[in-house]
């Protein structure tokens, strides 16, 4: 037999020899690697990229058994666990359909909606102004020619504004530069309710329509001019570089081209607001599967519902799937916006969906009388109730597997775990929200 290069940088089949006396000894030993690499596909549990380190010993020795020994049921056996195995450590693969990714689609229409309003909202508006807008940014209106009674009130559109990365904090408020020394700059004020109004709005848009913004850096903003300052754009404690004139700029709206706008506005719940926030809830509730928790859930349609509510990005069905103890004081609420942030970047970056494997849900009592137990073969019903009544309310705590897959339908990672938990004849609830799927 001829083996490839490639075959016998895999395996040494100089270290295997096999002859009618070695047989036996040659399987028991292709039998003992097989073992190993058996144990070693188990403990990936699907997942893919594994390196197992016993694959190439077993799958060599028995690929020569079985050119050997073709015939030998011994050989054959060997055979048919190491496909299984080979197959088994390519991954756990599924076939995603459309239902599956639907939640993607429905963000792409929401977004094309909010990009073509605000579109038109920024020109509206820029047009609506055009008599009271700076024609030229740069150079900036000479501080020689023009004062600030010439100035106040002008509008300007400034493009690129980086934040936070040139953010400094000046020596009379909080700003943003723009421009260079040499044709002037505008110092955009970012430490009033102006700019922390519509930069809300815009974070709010992002977490409830459109994941795509995690990375935005850079914005557009209108606004206008309402004074004129003498400091140093530098971030930097130990301030090194000079003073600069520049026009104050207190902000009016901000632009994330192709994705949405938002504008100062204290009229309404918040001091800003993004275009249409207003007719999201409408357009959202047309795409959602699930809308509400039903009070008889099992812990696994619970998981499943709550993986529902973030693919479909349902704040509110998100947080009636967690247990009321994880979500009581501003620093819980707080996390849980954190944690969902984590949990749409990884449904958009990492895998698309995820099961529940039912198969693998553990449900134990932790605190109070188990009604399962074997206990109760033993007592009649006046014991257990006063058994029942000694140890209190009950709690139960279900942990339920689930598997996360990509765009591929290939296993991401090994499986992961949620806690669940149920107190008395209650409704479950998800203690371990942050855990990812």
């Amino acid at each position: 037999m001829i083996y490839t290069e490639r075959e016998k940088s895999m395996f040494d089949s100089s270290v295997f020899t096999i002859t009618e006396s070695s047989l036996d000894s040659r399987i028991t030993q292709a039998t003992h690697y097989l073992e190993e690499y058996e144990k070693e596909v188990a403990r990936a549990q699907g997942a893919a990229g594994y390196v197992f380190r016993n694959k190439e010993d077993a799958l060599g020795r028995i690929k020569m058994l079985v050119e050997f020994a073709p015939d030998n049921d011994r050989v054959k056996d060997l055979y048919a666990r190491a496909k299984a195995c080979v197959k088994g450590g390519a991954g756990n693969i599924v076939t995603i359909d459309d239902a599956m990714c639907a939640y993607l689609v429905n963000e792409e229409k929401l977004r094309g909606h909010f990009a073509d309003a605000s579109e038109k909202a920024w020109n509206d508006f820029l047009s609506a102004n055009a008599e009271n807008k700076i024609e030229k940014n740069f150079p900036v209106p000479d501080f020689k020619k023009h004062t600030i009674e010439d100035m106040r009130d002008k509008i300007v559109v400034l493009d690129n504004i980086r934040y936070p990365d040139n953010q400094f904090d000046g020596s009379d408020a909080e700003y943003i530069w723009s421009g260079t020394r040499s044709d002037g700059m505008y110092f955009l004020r970012i430490d009033g309710r102006e700019w922390l109004g519509p930069y809300e709005a815009v974070k709010r848009y992002r977490r409830q329509v459109d994941t795509t913004m995690m990375d935005v850096k850079e914005w557009s903003v209108i606004g206008k001019i309402t004074d004129i300052t003498y400091d140093i754009p530098d971030a930097g404690e130990n301030k090194s570089s000079g003073p600069v004139m520049a026009w104050v700029v207190e902000p009016v709206a901000l632009y994330v081209p192709g994705h949405i706008m938002a504008v100062y506005d204290e009229s309404g719940e918040h001091t800003g607001r993004f275009i249409d926030e207003d007719k999201l809830a409408q357009l959202k509730d047309d795409f959602y599967t699930v809308k509400e928790v039903p009070d008889d859930v099992t812990p696994d349609r619970l998981v499943e519902i709550f993986m529902t509510a973030i693919k479909e990005k349902n704040y509110n069905l998100y947080l009636d799937c967690i247990c009321r103890s994880r979500k009581e004081n501003p620093v819980q609420q707080s996390l849980l916006s954190y944690h969902w942030d984590l949990h749409q970047e990884r449904f958009h970056g990492e895998y698309v969906h995820a099961s529940v494997n039912p198969d693998k849900t553990e449900i134990r009592v932790i605190q109070g009388y188990d009604d399962k137990s074997i206990d109760n073969f033993f007592l009649d019903d006046e014991e257990q109730a006063k058994i029942k009544a000694a140890y209190g309310e009950k709690e139960e705590e279900a942990i339920v597997q689930t598997s996360a897959f990509d765009k591929n339908g290939k296993q991401i990672g090994s499986p992961s775990s949620h806690i669940c938990r149920r107190i008395g004849d209650g409704r479950w609830y998800i203690e371990t929200y942050e855990n990812r799927f």
